[in-house]
């Protein structure tokens, strides 16, 4: 029978995403810069054993043991811009609303959007200000940078 452990969500954020999947399992996730964009579901245990396995046994070493069970492909929903969400009303279409881009954080942060989104569409003053994620700044360019991840 299987030891099953409880472990924490963890993030190397130069080299990968892990956190733990019901049933005793590790969830693994990495995205790769010679990734395709667009919609490409091929999964390719080889990438897993060369590229990424390595790099879990070194974070943590006790992952050298594990055995893979299985493995996806799957879409990112990230902003190409900064990888931070687009909300806010869309510059020249009046009452179009964005909420998108949260590079798998979205469940996470949808109360406040939620709230914020509403309190813009009923035109009430937001409690919380989100404009820094206004939807034109693609047009502009205007990148939100970000340096309070993580500690590895």
């Amino acid at each position: 029978m299987a030891t099953w452990i409880r472990m924490p969500w963890l993030w190397d954020i130069k080299k990968g995403r892990f956190t733990t999947e019901t049933g005793g399992l590790i969830l693994v996730g990495k995205s790769m810069d010679d990734d395709s964009i667009g919609f490409d579901f091929r999964w390719d245990d080889k990438r897993f054993y060369e590229l990424l396995w390595p790099e879990l046994a070194e974070f943590v070493p006790a992952f050298d043991t594990l055995k893979l069970m299985r493995g996806w492909a799957g879409l990112y929903a990230v902003s190409m811009l900064d990888d931070n969400a687009f909300i806010g009303e869309w510059f020249d279409l009046k009452n179009y609303y964005l909420a998108n881009g949260f590079s798998g954080h979205g469940l996470q942060q949808a109360p406040a959007v939620g709230r914020y989104l509403s309190e813009l569409i009923l035109g009430l003053p937001p409690k919380l200000d989100l404009s820094i994620f206004k939807p034109d700044r693609i047009i502009d360019g205007d990148a939100i940078r970000e340096d309070a991840w993580a500690i590895k």
